[in-house]
């Protein structure tokens, strides 16, 4: 069943100089327990549909439904995991994972049981009195990801969470966010411009194309778990994404030679 319908979606920027159109008709429907990755190149409107939807940014036209209920304004039923980890550092980690929760007035006995379930789960436990300051770049996505599943919202939104991490780091973080989501099947939109984070993490795979951004193909990842970037399954798949966005590449390039042998 569809938990979030995307209908005719379309952004148009307008400014004093010029008008640009982010996003022409885009239509996805998503179901419950679905990890959605949406790639494309910078400027294909990745993030400013994942602000639509979270409810940061007004369509210019088309419509947003989750649970059947239109969006028009940020909610309790979708939370936002963004690149920078937004964490206060004059709260301790619990207290940081806890935050969400206390504004929905859950009990602090309740709050106290999910921020330790969670800190389990991204593998905190023991740090929960510790502050912001003392913790690596890496544990404190940690922390933001512990706080963000704790909330228990609809859907979480996540814009490239781990693009400022080392290659080491984030490689462990995508392995535990891959194995949070099989155990609680959370349903998750997660933007990136990384093929193999995609393939990796994604139940399916938007590729978008830019100028303006659209949904150029959908790619169901249909790979037994536990998946293997090695295994040619794998690589066939980030290859076949990779050759769809290296197509967008080369009929841009194409296009703007003809604009130019056209002005001469």
């Amino acid at each position: 069943m569809s938990i979030l319908k995307i209908n005719n979606i379309n952004k148009t920027f307008i400014s004093k100089h010029k008008t640009v159109q982010t996003l022409k008709n885009i239509n996805l429907e998503i179901e419950a327990g679905e990890f959605i990755c949406i790639v494309g190149s910078s400027g294909c409107g990745k993030t400013t549909l994942l602000n639509i939807v979270a409810g940061l940014e007004k369509a210019t036209s088309g419509n947003i439904f989750l649970n059947g209920r239109e969006i028009s304004s940020p909610g309790i039923d979708r939370t936002v995991l963004f690149q920078e980890h937004a964490l206060f550092p004059w709260l301790r980690v619990i207290d940081n994972v806890e935050f969400g929760m206390k504004m929905l007035r859950i009990s602090k006995k309740d709050r106290r049981e999910k921020a330790l379930k969670y800190l389990d789960m991204v593998k905190l436990r023991g740090f929960e009195n510790s502050f912001i300051h003392e913790l690596s770049g890496g544990m404190r996505q940690r922390v933001a990801l512990a706080r963000a599943l704790a909330v228990d919202s609809d859907i979480l939104l996540m814009d490239e969470p781990f693009s400022a991490l080392d290659n080491q780091t984030k490689n462990i973080l995508l392995e535990e966010l891959h194995n949070i989501c099989l155990t609680t099947k959370k349903t998750i939109i997660f933007v990136t411009h990384n093929v193999d984070e995609a393939v990796y993490l994604a139940d399916k795979v938007v590729v978008m194309e830019s100028s303006p951004g659209r949904v150029k193909n959908v790619i169901y990842i249909n790979i037994n778990e536990p998946r293997k970037r090695s295994s040619l399954e794998y690589i066939a798949i980030v290859d076949e994404i990779i050759s769809e966005m290296s197509k967008e590449t080369e009929n841009k390039a194409g296009e703007k030679d003809y604009e130019h042998e056209k002005d001469n």
